[in-house]
C-alpha cells in the first residue's frame, strides 16, 4: 500500500558521468508528491535522459539518492530493485522498443506474467490497462499492424499492467496525428498515478502538467508552475526551450480553463 505522505519521488544530490568523463548529472535534487503530473524539460544534451534512467536502477554508480515512495532504489539488491522497477513505469518515445509479442494482450500481460501473475489476475490486469487507454477491442490484433497512436497507447498499457506508482513518458505526442494526440491527452489525464513526462512539446507539457522543471548542463536550473515558466521568455531563451510561434502560454491555459 503507499504511502500518501511520502513523496512518489525524492532525488537528492544526484550526479553522475560517463566513463569518457562527462558529466551528466551535477546535484539534482526533486521531490514530487503523490499524484503530481511534472513536465521535465530542457534542451537535447541536458541530462534528461540519464535522470530518467536512474529512477529504475538502469544507470546508477555516481553521488546521491533516489527514493522511489521512500524505498531506494538500490541496484545491488535484486528484490529490491524488481519492486522499484514495479513502481516505475518507463514509456519509451519509440513504442516498437516496447511491443515484440504476437498479439497486444500478450504484449500488455509480458510484464506481470514475468512477475509470476498468472490466471484471472493477469486477465484483469491486461482487461484493466486496455480498458485505461481505450484499446480493448484491439487485444487480438498484431501490435504492428496498428497505427502508430495505437501503439504508443498499446505501449502505456503495458506499463499499465504493472500497476506502477509512477509513469514516466519519453515525448509521449512525437509523432502523433492531432486527433492521437488530444486523445492521448485525455487518457494520461484520467489516470491515478504520479507521472513525470519528458518533452520538448511545451504546449503539451502546459496542457498535462500544472508544475515543470528545466534541466540544462546536468543541473535543475527552474522548478514552478508551468505556465510562469514558459511565459518567462529570459529563462526560456537562455536554455534554448522555444514555443510554437504565436503562441501565448498564459491565454492558452486561461481558455482551458474558461467555461466553454
Amino acid at each position: 500500500m503507499i504511502n500518501v505522505t511520502e513523496p512518489a519521488l525524492t532525488i537528492s544530490g544526484l550526479h553522475f558521468a560517463y566513463p569518457d568523463g562527462r558529466e551528466a548529472l551535477r546535484g539534482v535534487d526533486l521531490t514530487l508528491a503523490q499524484g503530481e503530473r511534472v513536465a521535465l524539460l530542457g534542451p537535447n544534451g541536458a541530462g534528461k535522459t540519464t535522470l530518467v534512467l536512474h529512477l529504475n536502477g538502469i544507470l546508477h554508480g555516481g553521488p546521491g539518492r533516489v527514493e522511489i515512495s521512500g524505498l531506494p532504489v538500490t541496484p545491488s539488491d535484486r528484490a529490491a530493485i524488481a519492486e522499484i522497477r514495479r513502481r516505475v513505469g518507463i514509456v519509451f518515445q519509440d513504442p516498437d522498443d516496447q511491443l515484440f509479442m504476437p498479439t497486444v494482450a500478450e504484449d500488455v500481460a509480458f510484464g506481470p506474467a514475468n512477475l509470476g501473475v498468472r490466471g484471472t489476475e493477469l486477465d484483469n490486469r491486461v482487461d484493466e490497462a486496455l480498458s485505461a487507454v481505450g484499446m480493448s477491442a484491439h487485444r487480438d490484433q498484431i501490435p504492428h499492424h496498428l497505427s502508430f497512436g495505437q501503439r504508443r497507447r498499446v505501449a502505456v498499457a503495458t506499463v499499465l499492467a504493472m500497476r506502477p506508482e509512477i509513469l514516466v513518458l519519453d515525448e509521449p505526442s512525437s509523432n502523433l496525428d492531432p486527433a492521437s494526440r488530444r486523445e492521448l491527452a485525455e487518457i494520461l489525464e484520467s489516470l491515478p498515478v504520479t507521472v513525470l513526462m519528458v518533452t520538448h512539446d511545451l504546449p503539451y507539457a502546459l496542457e498535462l502538467c500544472p508544475r515543470a522543471v528545466i534541466l540544462d548542463e546536468g543541473r535543475l536550473v527552474a522548478d514552478g508552475p508551468t505556465v510562469d515558466l514558459l511565459a518567462d521568455r529570459s529563462l526560456m531563451s537562455a536554455h534554448r526551450l522555444e514555443l510554437p510561434f504565436g503562441f501565448d502560454p498564459v491565454a492558452a491555459l486561461a481558455s482551458r480553463r474558461s467555461p466553454s
